[in-house]
């Protein structure tokens, strides 16, 4: 199977949220709002894709500064093709787009615990999360 990557060209809105359907992930992404959608795709400044025969299979989206930090916001494999080296492709692609000191930092998917400590991820448990509606106390 012949999978081909891309390094920021573009994926459509419809694309993405397609990928996102065919993967687990859609379930915690705001897939019926078009605007948030075409908003994460347009302020993502590092987007890796999966293409096999012209079909947008697997995504990695992340915001970054190359240098320390990349949040991998988004990773996503179709149920259809994941057990096939996508995901963990999209992830090297994603880091040899970085620089020497630069980290992925992401939040697992229930589903995917599991998945990231046995490609080598180091668990921490110190996340925290401000939802939008909530204001800051103090």
């Amino acid at each position: 199977m012949e999978v081909e990557y891309t390094v920021n060209e573009p994926v459509t809105p419809e694309q993405f949220i397609d990928v996102l359907r065919r993967s687990s992930l859609a379930e915690r992404r705001p897939v019926d709002d078009l605007v948030c959608i075409t908003g994460m795709l347009e302020k993502s400044n590092l987007l890796v894709a999966a293409w096999y025969e012209g079909k947008l299979v697997g995504i990695a989206r992340s915001i970054t500064d190359f240098h320390y930090a990349c949040y991998l916001s988004d990773l996503a494999v179709d149920r259809a093709y994941q057990g096939r080296g996508i995901g963990i492709e999209l992830q090297r692609v994603t880091q040899h787009q970085l620089g020497p000191r630069c980290k992925i930092i992401l939040l697992a998917a229930p589903a995917a615990i599991g998945y990231y400590p046995h490609i080598g991820y180091t668990k921490y448990e110190s996340c925290w999360i401000l939802e939008r509606e909530k204001e800051l106390a103090g």
